[in-house]
């Protein structure tokens, strides 16, 4: 989901500002988000996830806007995998809160990981030059700011994290929107596809912060990392985007990767 709402933003940035882009689709998830907490009677939880969901909502919006104009302006199966290295501050929480995966898990992640860095490849030529890398390694430090949150916030309640991280980031944009006047305009063709990236983004939050609960940090995280895969070969298909061979062994080792960890 994370990754199918990538490609998505990121064919939809290209044609329209990210701010609006970012502002819609987020909208959309808070609908979902709305109706899922009050279908499920979430309303009443503990309220410790609240300071994590402020977090997560803080580092999400400004990670989303780097990687959504990092994907607007560079190649999809360069920028996703960098910035899907934000998986290393979710690892280091649950290393650090003593996690301990198995022998297995552990070669799963290190493959994981070699193979997120290797699918970005060693390609950064172009007219957009290192500006879209840069962008991607700002959102990398966010998201996973935002993931590691979400995962602590979901430790109260995985439903109403999203939901005030959702509530939160919407009104930020509000305000913003009000303060900065742009020139925003949501025609009736744009809806339906930031509709579907506000639903992806908040269905795979959810997923994750669901997933958090039930087992370790460490080996949830470099799962969930696995994203770019999905938009480096949605990429591949649909806009014809060449991956070199290093790339392409990126993407093998990756999937070798989180069988390894599945399997442990």
């Amino acid at each position: 989901m994370w990754g199918s709402a990538d490609y998505l933003a990121g064919r939809l940035s290209r044609s329209r500002p990210v701010l609006l882009v970012l502002g819609v689709s987020q909208a959309a998830g808070l609908l979902v988000m709305l109706l899922a907490a009050t279908w499920s009677g979430a309303w009443g939880a503990p309220t410790g996830y609240l300071g994590w969901a402020v977090l997560a909502s803080l580092a999400g919006a400004a990670g989303l806007a780097a990687y959504y104009r990092a994907l607007a302006i560079g190649t999809m199966g360069v920028v996703s995998p960098i910035a899907a290295l934000g998986v290393a501050v979710p690892l280091a929480v649950g290393f650090l809160a003593g996690e301990r995966p198995a022998a297995g898990a552990l070669a799963g992640i290190a493959l994981a990981v070699v193979g997120v860095v290797l699918a970005s490849g060693p390609e950064v030529r172009g007219a957009a030059g290192w500006a879209p890398v840069g962008l991607a390694g700002l959102a990398a430090i966010l998201l996973g700011t935002t993931v590691a949150a979400i995962a602590k916030g979901s430790e109260s309640s995985v439903v109403m994290t999203m939901t005030a991280m959702r509530l939160v980031t919407v009104t930020l944009m509000a305000v913003g929107l009000l303060v900065l006047r742009p020139r925003l305009a949501v025609t009736v063709r744009d809806l339906p596809g930031l509709g579907v990236v506000g639903a992806l983004d908040v269905g795979a939050n959810l997923a994750f912060g669901a997933a958090s609960t039930l087992g370790l940090l460490t080996l949830v995280s470099v799962l969930g990392a696995l994203y770019p895969v999905a938009t480096i070969l949605l990429a591949r298909g649909l806009d014809g985007e060449r991956l070199a061979r290093v790339q392409q062994a990126g993407v093998a080792l990756t999937l070798a990767g989180a069988a390894l960890i599945s399997a442990a």
